[in-house]
C-alpha cells in the first residue's frame, strides 16, 4: 500500500519551472470583478514576479502583491521550496494562508499555503484523481458528459444512500432491508434501471449482499458500553505533538450531516461530504472529541493514496464550517473495514499544490495572441503519461488520444511518449483528418464561449461582498429568518420560508421560477442549499431547496443569492466527445454532420405505413397547405434526417409540430395526457418568470385526471401557486391568465363527451380577462364542430401561435441553421413558445 507521503514524489515530474523573470509592469486582474481584500478570505493582485537566489543559493519566487483595489499599497510574498514550482504569473489572483509580519509573508514547506485563482472552486475528487494522472482530471472537467452511468454508478449511489439512511435511524438488520427496497424503488432509480437494461430485482440483491457489513461496522464502532470495547486504531493527530501512541480506540457517537455541501474560498476547494459524524477517540484515560468527515467507497478495498487524498481535503474543507477535524475516516462498505486519515500539512500542502497547477491549467485553456495577429488556438494539456496499466482502465483515454492527434500533434509531434503511440492510434483510427480538424474547430469555439461566459459569473460575490450591498443590483435578498415549519415535497425537495428580520423584502430582481443559492450570513455557511423562488412577496421569499435547514436554530440569518444560468457548455462538450466514438451511431453521424454524406430516403410511403393507417394520417394533414403535405410525406420517408426549410410565415414550425405524439392515456381514474400537462406546466412557469402573479392565472382541464397530474407536477416544479380545476369550478370566475388542456388525443380523433358540451366551452374560453391559452390535439379537435368553427375562425385572424419543438437522437444534440428531425428515436426535449396575440392555440398530433 502506497503512503500518502509518497504524494509529493509523485508530483515533482509534474511541475514546471519558472526561471525567467518577468519585468514588473502595470497588470490587470485575471478575474475583472474579483474585489481585492485582506482577512479570512483575502484576495491579492500579483503585479511583479521575480526568481532570486536567497543567501543559501536556492531559489525562491518573490511576488510584489496587493490587496488595494487603487494598487498603491504593495506587500512582499516570498514563495520557497517547492512553492517555487507553482505557475503564477503577474495579473493572476491568489490568496494566502499563513502569517503577514512587516508586510511580507513567507510560504515555505513546513508554513502557510498559496492559492492561485481561489474563485475557482475545484471538487477534492477531481484534485485527488489528478495524482496519478492530472491530464486525466483536466479532461474530465472538461468533457463532463461525456461518461455514461454505469451499472456500478447506480449501485454504488443506491448503497450511499441506504447508509446515509440507516445513520439517521437504525442499522437494525431489517431496518436495513426496509431501507434497501424504499431505495431500489424510488422512480429516479427505476428509470436509471430501465435506461440501462437492469433489473430491480437483480440490483435490490445486490445491494443486499452488503447489508451485513453495514451492520458490522455498525456493531464495531457504535453504541458500546466502554470504551475499550471499540476496534483499536493507529491514529496520531497533528495536534498530539510529540506523542508517539498512536493506538486508540474510535467510537462514531452521531451523525451531524448527510452529503453536507461545503464551499471553501480559502482553499479554492468545493464537495459534498458522504456523512459528517460526531467522533471520539479514546487514548489511554484521555477522550478526544472532534468532527469529521466520514467517506464512503463501494468498490474494492484498497485504502489507495487518491481515496485517502480525497479526505484530506475534506478536512480543508470541514474547516469552512467548524474546528479543524485534523483527520478523516474511510470506510469501505463491502467489507464495512474503516480507516483513520490523519490530515498532515505535507499532505494539504501537496494536495494544494496540486490544486494550484489543475486551476492553472483549466483557466489557461487557451493560447491567446499577444499583438493580436497571431491564430487563437486551443492551449496543450499536461503532458500525457507512459503508464499503460493506468490508461487501460482510465475513462478519458478516447478524450485524451483525439485531443493529442487533433489538437497537441498539430503543434508538437513529440508530445507523446513513444510507448504510448500505439495506444493512441488504436483510439483514433476510425477518425480522418476531417473528424480531427472538426473536433479542434468546435472544442475550441465552445471553450472561447465557456470562458467568456465565466467571467460574467459573480458567485464569488457570495463571500467577497456583503448582502447589504449585494441587494443594491437586486440579485440578493439578505437578513432573512426562516418561518413556518419545513415542508418535504418530495425526496431531496424542501420547501422553506423566509420573511426579513426588520422590514419589508427589498425590491429585487429575483423572481418565481430563479435558481438561487441560499447561504448564512455568517461566513461558516457559504452555499447551504441550491433551489428555486417558488414565491416572492413584499413579507415573505418561499424556496424550493434540495436540503432542509430546520436542523439550523431558528435565530440563523440567511442570504439568497440568484445563481447565474448554465453556460450550456457542458452539454455540447459532451457531445462532441461522443460523436468521436468508435460506436455504429456516432460513425453514422459523423459521416451526415462532418462528411456531409445526403441523407437517405426510402422510395415508397406504403412500406413504411401500416395499412390501417391511411385514415389516420388523412386526419393528420387535414389543415396543412400542399407543401406543408409534401414536407410531412419527405419526414415519413426519411431514413436519417429531413431539413424543414421556408422563409418567416411559410408553415415550418406548424409542419413540425404536426409530427409530434402525445397520446391520451385512460386509466380508471380517468383520462389524461402527461405531455400536454407538461406543457402547461412550462407555459406556466414562462408566465411567471416574465412577471405575473401565480395567483392571476388558472388552468382549466375536463378530466380529474388530468387536474391531479398538473397539481403533481406543479408540486414538484418551482411554480408558485396556481388554481387547477375543471371547467365547472370556473363558472361566474375569471383570471387574467387562462390555460386550457383539452387532453383528448387519439386515433380516431374522439373528443370525448365532456368536449361536446358547448357550454362548458363556452365557459372555459370566456375566463381569461388578458390572455387565453388552448392547448390540444390538431386531429381531435378539428373532429368536434365547435371546436372546428373556432379554429378556422382564429386562423383567418391570424390569431394562432405555435408550439416550437426541437428533437434530438440518443441524445445527440444537434445545432444547425434549420429544423433537423431525425429519424430514429424522436423525443421531445425542449419546448418554448413566442406570443404575440390574446388567444394561443397550441397544435400537436
Amino acid at each position: 500500500m502506497e503512503q500518502l507521503g509518497d504524494l509529493e514524489l509523485l508530483m515533482e515530474k509534474s511541475f514546471r519551472e519558472n526561471v525567467e523573470p518577468p519585468a514588473e509592469q502595470k497588470v490587470e486582474a485575471s478575474f475583472s470583478k474579483t474585489v481585492l481584500s485582506r482577512g479570512v478570505d483575502n484576495r491579492y493582485l500579483v503585479l511583479a514576479v521575480n526568481v532570486v537566489q536567497n543567501e543559501e543559493g536556492n531559489c525562491e519566487k518573490h511576488l510584489i502583491i496587493t490587496a488595494s483595489q487603487l494598487l498603491d499599497y504593495k506587500e512582499l510574498c516570498i514563495l520557497r521550496n517547492n512553492w517555487c514550482s507553482v505557475p503564477v504569473e503577474p495579473g493572476d489572483i491568489i490568496h494566502l494562508e499563513g502569517d503577514c509580519i512587516s508586510h511580507t509573508w513567507i510560504i515555505d514547506e513546513d508554513f502557510g499555503y498559496l492559492i492561485l485563482y481561489p474563485d475557482m472552486l475545484i471538487s477534492g475528487t477531481s484534485i485527488a484523481s489528478s495524482i496519478r494522472c492530472m491530464r486525466r482530471a483536466i479532461l474530465s472537467e472538461t468533457f463532463r458528459n461525456s461518461d455514461p452511468a454505469t451499472r456500478q454508478m447506480l449501485i454504488g449511489t443506491i448503497l450511499h444512500e441506504v447508509f446515509q439512511k440507516a445513520m439517521s435511524d437504525s442499522f437494525d438488520p431489517e431496518k436495513l432491508q426496509e431501507l434497501a427496497f424504499q431505495t431500489v424503488q424510488e422512480i429516479r432509480h427505476l428509470k436509471e434501471m430501465y435506461r440501462l437494461n437492469l433489473n430491480p430485482d437483480e440490483v435490490k440483491q445486490e445491494v443486499e449482499e452488503y447489508l451485513p457489513s453495514f451492520s458490522k461496522w455498525s456493531g464495531d464502532f457504535m453504541n458500546k458500553c466502554t470504551s475499550t470495547d471499540f476496534p483499536q486504531m493507529q491514529l496520531l493527530l497533528p495536534s498530539d505533538g510529540s506523542n508517539n501512541n498512536a493506538t486508540c480506540n474510535i467510537e462514531v457517537v452521531k451523525s451531524l450531516d448527510i452529503e453536507e455541501s461545503v464551499w471553501s474560498p480559502r482553499f479554492g476547494l468545493k464537495g459534498k461530504i458522504d456523512v459528517t459524524v460526531g467522533v471520539k477517540i479514546h487514548r489511554g484515560c484521555t477522550t478526544k472529541y472532534k468532527i469529521m468527515p466520514l467517506e464512503l467507497k463501494t468498490g474494492k478495498e484498497s485504502n489507495s493514496i487518491e481515496h485517502r487524498s480525497q479526505l484530506v481535503l475534506y478536512t480543508l474543507l470541514s474547516q469552512e464550517r467548524r474546528a479543524d477535524p485534523e483527520a478523516g475516516l474511510l470506510l469501505y462498505l463491502r467489507t464495512g473495514q474503516m480507516y483513520p486519515v490523519p490530515a498532515k500539512h505535507l499532505d494539504k500542502r501537496e494536495l494544494l499544490r496540486l490544486r494550484n497547477q489543475m486551476a492553472f491549467s483549466l483557466f489557461h485553456r487557451i493560447n491567446k495572441s499577444a499583438t493580436g495577429k497571431e491564430k487563437t488556438n486551443l492551449a496543450p494539456l499536461p503532458q500525457i503519461i507512459d503508464e499503460q496499466q493506468t490508461c487501460k482502465y482510465c475513462s478519458q483515454v478516447g478524450n485524451c488520444a483525439v485531443y493529442s492527434r487533433a489538437v497537441e500533434q498539430q503543434m508538437d509531434d513529440n508530445s507523446v511518449p513513444v510507448g504510448m503511440l500505439p495506444k493512441i492510434k488504436e483510439e483514433t483510427q476510425h477518425l480522418k483528418h476531417t473528424h480531427l480538424e472538426y473536433f479542434s474547430l468546435w472544442c475550441l469555439m465552445l471553450t472561447l464561449e465557456s470562458q467568456s461566459k465565466d467571467n460574467k459569473k459573480n458567485h464569488q460575490n457570495i463571500w467577497l461582498m456583503p448582502s447589504s450591498e449585494m441587494e443594491q443590483s437586486g440579485s440578493c435578498i439578505g437578513n432573512l429568518i426562516r418561518r413556518e415549519h419545513v415542508k418535504t415535497v418530495c425526496d431531496g425537495q424542501y420547501l422553506h420560508n423566509f420573511q426579513r428580520k426588520n422590514g419589508a423584502i427589498p425590491i429585487t430582481n429575483l423572481m418565481a421560477g430563479d435558481r438561487i443559492i441560499l447561504s448564512g450570513e455568517e461566513r461558516t455557511l457559504f452555499a447551504l442549499s441550491r433551489g428555486y423562488v417558488k414565491e416572492i412577496n413584499m413579507t415573505t421569499v418561499t424556496c424550493l431547496l434540495d436540503r432542509n435547514l430546520s436542523v439550523l436554530p431558528e435565530s440563523t440569518l440567511f442570504r439568497v443569492d440568484q445563481e447565474e444560468k448554465n453556460c450550456g457548455i457542458d452539454t455540447p462538450l459532451g457531445n462532441l466527445s461522443k460523436l468521436m466514438k468508435n460506436t455504429n451511431t456516432s460513425q453514422k453521424l459523423r459521416d451526415l454532420i462532418i462528411d456531409f454524406r445526403e441523407p437517405q430516403f426510402i422510395s415508397y410511403l406504403s412500406s413504411v405505413l401500416p395499412h390501417d393507417a391511411k385514415d389516420t394520417v388523412a386526419c393528420i394533414l387535414k389543415g396543412l397547405n400542399k407543401p406543408q403535405r409534401q414536407a410531412m410525406k419527405k419526414v415519413l420517408l426519411s431514413k436519417d434526417y429531413t431539413l424543414i426549410v421556408g422563409m418567416p410565415g411559410t408553415g415550418k414550425t406548424t409542419t413540425i409540430c404536426t409530427l409530434v405524439p402525445a397520446p391520451e392515456q385512460v386509466e380508471k381514474g380517468g383520462v389524461s395526457n402527461i405531455t400536454e400537462a407538461k406543457l402547461i406546466v412550462f407555459l406556466t412557469s414562462i408566465f411567471i418568470k416574465a412577471g405575473c402573479n401565480p395567483l392571476d392565472i388558472g388552468i382549466i382541464a375536463p378530466y380529474r385526471q388530468q387536474l391531479k397530474i398538473i397539481n403533481d407536477l406543479l408540486a414538484h416544479s418551482s411554480v408558485g401557486m396556481v388554481e387547477v380545476n375543471t371547467v365547472d369550478k370556473y363558472q361566474g370566475r375569471d383570471k387574467s391568465i387562462i390555460l386550457v388542456s383539452f387532453v383528448r388525443s387519439n386515433k380516431d380523433g374522439t373528443p370525448g363527451e365532456l368536449l361536446k358540451d358547448w357550454r362548458r366551452l363556452n365557459v372555459a374560453i370566456t375566463r381569461a380577462k388578458h390572455k387565453l391559452i388552448l392547448l390540444g390535439c390538431v386531429p381531435s379537435l378539428y373532429c368536434y364542430p365547435p371546436l372546428e368553427k373556432l379554429l378556422y375562425h382564429l386562423n383567418s385572424e391570424k390569431l394562432i401561435s405555435f408550439l416550437l419543438l426541437i428533437f434530438h437522437q440518443e441524445n445527440m444534440k444537434v445545432f444547425v441553421t434549420y429544423w433537423v428531425i431525425f429519424k430514429e428515436d424522436k423525443t421531445l426535449f425542449l419546448a418554448f413558445f413566442h406570443t404575440s396575440a390574446v388567444i394561443s392555440i397550441f397544435y400537436y398530433l
